[in-house]
């Protein structure tokens, strides 16, 4: 009978178990500014264990920029953690600017900032757009890369893009795209992307702010599985927006500056060997799950954990779970 009883308990505190969650809050051992061409200088920041295994953390958007939050994904005494705002973002100059702003450009930047840390090669954080462009720099950098830790799969397809902006998402939040489409004239929303570039781009100011509020404003709402009033005030913060919206949408109406509308798809098997944990929520509004489906299909050795009450945020209690589980066993890489 004892061993029952015995194994029952362990069996609840299984059950019972709290998930996890973030490293207490740190701060940088380092920072410094990288030149890296075309007018572009960014900013960079190390944290943890200056001897720890090598993590890069690549921030969404594109153009969101970093949180002090996104530091603390990692033991920061097993990681030595390397984080960087992507090209007119954050802390890096000039603020906001489309000019020589391409995946390309990203995926060199990061091998300019590996060389110049002396990281011989890294595992890869990234969620959402940062997943986007963790696969695109794996594929073009594979000796570079250790692993990949990855969140809210997104492929960049124009089906996505179309989902999201233009038809699909709406079905389940008619109320909030109300507040989307409002900057645009009926006669140009058959393009919304191509609408709202329009005015992100305008020399007018006004124009030009109302464009970004929607276009912030519509993701911040519909992030996580349940409306959070934080998430949407930090999303619409007046610079956040500027950035945010300006190069996210430079980027999805160049087709984010794949060759082929399934490029990551299609060159996976350069990175087949890599070791990848792949997190998404199922009911994930802006990067639908269909996109981790397919990639898992085509890299059946990557692992895909579905989070079954979640949407798209990292700071969502099942996604958080899973990815700090993830950062604590690719530490022993």
């Amino acid at each position: 009978m004892r061993k029952y009883i015995v194994a029952f308990c362990i069996f609840c505190s299984f059950l019972c178990a709290a998930p996890r969650t973030f490293y207490p809050p740190i701060e940088p051992n380092q920072t410094g500014y990288l030149p890296v061409g075309g007018g572009h200088t960014l900013y960079w920041e190390e944290c943890g264990n200056p001897k720890g295994k090598p993590v890069l953390f690549l921030h969404g958007g594109p153009g969101m920029g970093l949180s002090a939050y996104q530091r603390s994904f990692f033991n920061p005494d097993l990681y030595r953690i390397i984080l960087f705002d992507q090209r007119g973002s954050g802390k890096s100059l000039p603020f906001a600017s489309l000019e020589n702003n391409t995946t390309w450009d990203l995926v060199n930047d990061i091998e300019l900032l590996r060389e110049h840390l002396g990281v011989q090669s890294w595992v890869v954080f990234g969620g959402s757009w940062g997943s986007t462009l963790g696969l695109a720099y794996a594929i073009k950098h594979p000796d570079s890369v250790k692993g990949l830790i990855l969140r809210g799969i997104y492929l960049c397809r124009s089906k996505e893009i179309q989902w999201y902006y233009q038809d699909g998402a709406n079905y389940f939040f008619p109320d909030i795209w109300e507040n989307y489409v409002a900057p645009i004239p009926v006669s140009e929303r058959g393009d919304f992307v191509k609408a709202f570039y329009k005015r992100l781009t305008s020399s007018i100011a006004g124009e030009r702010s109302a464009a970004a509020q929607a276009w912030v404003g519509w993701e911040g709402s519909t992030s996580k599985l349940l409306f959070d009033p934080t998430l949407f005030a930090d999303f619409t913060g007046d610079e956040f927006a500027d950035s945010t919206a300006r190069i996210e949408c430079h980027y999805f109406v160049h087709n984010t500056f794949f060759d082929t509308d399934n490029w990551l798809v299609e060159n996976v098997d350069a990175i087949r060997h890599i070791p990848c944990i792949m997190v998404q929520g199922r009911y994930d509004i802006p990067c639908p799950i269909e996109g981790a489906w397919d990639l898992h299909r085509a890299w059946p050795e990557a692992e895909l954990e579905i989070i079954p009450d979640a949407g798209h945020a990292s700071t969502e209690s099942g996604i958080l779970d899973a990815l700090i589980r993830a950062t604590d066993r690719f530490s022993s890489l």
